[in-house]
């Protein structure tokens, strides 16, 4: 097919069949279905040096020769593995870490120790209580989904089948480790069916194993490895364009042009835009004409979480060498530094006495505007509580990103809202026009996953290549999605009896 330039700015453009926009995990996997397709004529850009997206990885602390380790500042776990059926299907993250020999380890999650303001308390019978909870909640989410009732928050959920934490700060505790730092957000402002099957859909399919990354080159070792299957990444493949700024796309029926803010641009038959979903709700680029209401409304109500992890490196480990875990309770707040995990445990990172905590949602809003002087001492305060018969000295090493205000992410994965239904959320999914859409946040089974990316990446490069072919079709979406209630039953009879539409000052 021959690229329609549509746009007189755009005669100048250099021309492709398609522009895929973004090089994480969606973007890469696009464009090798595009390849796998025998389709060669596309373009990958992304702002960054590097392939890999939100998954990356940095240099920290010293490993005593000089030399730093490498951590991962994103997703760090491949999730969902080990299926006990030899016929069920595998995550392809494991399938592609296996190929290109990622380091990881297994997560041992019954690897924990708990503790409060006063140092070590064993409270991990409130872990068996949140378990139980979860056990009957799980299946009246099921329940709800199969019927087609209405979806309260994860919060009522779990409420009506007993779990009410109140002000028990372990319970709190518990429910952040089980909930929380999975979703980035709590049950008072998730979907009860969607985040409870969002998790089923991955764990009761591929296993319910987890396995931590620590590969010394990086997580994205294996996109990389993917993509160089490809693209000619030894001879910088001029596909591959990367330090490349996106400022604006204009798009319509026939075609899409992307505007970079070096003055250059790109124009093709088809796009496929697999920027973040902080990214599309910040407005960080110009959409010309402006999206539609029915996708700027999924957009905006879909939800984008921020994780992040606070990384510390002593000159000795002060903690328990062979647990993974440390779960604290404050005695005030919830989500303070609760979850601390080691990387000197043997299987990980041993010897290297680095720890880090995570927060997420507020907690890391908060300490994303302070100094890293003042979050530095807030952990270390946190790490004397647990530990007070320890003489925990200053860190040698200390770092933590700020994903909300990174332009390029805007937060670090997404999470299903109270009130998004699955036909809104495919409005997410949903093209407009030559321009597509991919990403974690557009998987309605596997939002916030890895393999999430893969699957909708992989989904719009072949939807794409059909397109290109003269097969292909549209993705479904609502122009128009109608409320449960009609105005006729604004009523007497449902407390209602006054019409708001009563204007008396007029």
């Amino acid at each position: 097919m021959q690229v329609v330039i549509y746009n007189k700015r755009a005669s100048a453009c250099r021309t492709t069949e398609v522009i895929v926009l973004g090089a994480g995990v969606a973007g890469i996997t696009a464009a090798q279905a595009l390849s796998n397709a025998s389709i060669s004529d596309f373009i990958i850009v992304d702002r960054n040096d590097y392939i890999g997206g939100r998954m990356y990885h940095t240099t920290f602390g010293d490993k005593g020769d000089g030399t730093p380790y490498v951590v991962e500042l994103g997703a760090n776990w491949i999730q969902g593995l080990g299926a006990e059926d030899p016929g069920a299907p595998e995550n392809p993250v494991w399938t592609f870490s296996k190929k290109w020999n990622v380091t990881n380890t297994y997560s041992d999650y019954d690897s924990i120790l708990t503790y409060d303001e006063t140092g070590a308390n064993d409270y991990t019978h409130v872990l068996d209580e949140y378990d139980d909870a979860s056990d009957v909640a799980v299946a009246d989410a099921g329940y709800l989904l199969t019927e087609n009732l209405q979806d309260p928050s994860a919060r009522t959920g779990f409420s009506l089948v007993g779990w009410k934490p109140k002000q028990d700060m372990k319970k709190v505790a518990v429910e952040w480790w089980n909930w929380d730092w999975d979703a980035g957000y709590s049950l008072d402002q998730s979907s009860f069916v969607f985040g409870v099957t969002g998790d089923n859909l991955t764990f009761n399919q591929f296993g319910d194993n987890d396995n931590f990354v620590y590969d010394q080159q990086g997580f994205n070792k294996w996109l990389v490895g993917e993509a160089s299957t490809f693209l000619n990444l030894q001879a910088n493949d001029s596909r591959l364009l990367l330090h490349t700024n996106v400022s604006s796309i204009e798009y319509s029926d026939e075609g899409v042009t992307a505007y970079f803010s070096s003055g250059e641009c790109v124009s093709a038959s088809y796009a496929v835009c697999t920027f973040s979903l902080g990214v599309l709700q910040n407005d960080v680029v110009e959409f010309e004409p402006q999206l539609p209401r029915w996708k700027q409304e999924a957009i905006e109500q879909f939800q984008m979480g921020t994780y992040t992890k606070v990384f510390y490196q002593f000159n000795e480990t002060f903690w328990p060498e062979d647990t993974q875990y440390f779960l604290y309770a404050d005695p005030t707040r919830r989500g303070y530094y609760p979850m601390w995990q080691s990387l000197s445990t043997p299987g990980f990172l041993p010897g290297s006495n680095i720890i880090f905590g995570t927060v997420v949602d507020e907690e890391s809003h908060r300490i994303e505007k302070q100094s890293d002087e003042q979050t530095k001492a807030e952990g270390l305060e946190v790490l004397r509580a647990m530990f007070p018969d320890a003489d925990i000295p200053e860190p040698i090493a200390f770092m933590y990103p700020r994903w909300t205000t990174e332009s390029w992410t805007h937060g670090s994965y997404s999470n299903w809202p109270i009130g998004m239904t699955l036909e809104k959320h495919q409005n997410l999914r949903a093209n407009v026009g030559a321009l597509w859409f991919a990403g974690e946040h557009t998987s309605a089974e596997y939002y916030g996953f890895l393999h999430g990316s893969w699957f909708e990446g992989r989904e719009a490069g072949e939807r794409i290549a059909a397109l290109v072919k003269g097969n292909g079709t549209s993705m479904a979406s609502y122009e128009v999605l109608h409320g449960t209630t009609p105005l006729s039953e604004y009523d007497a009879v449902n407390g209602w009896p006054v019409s708001s539409f009563v204007d008396y000052d007029e």
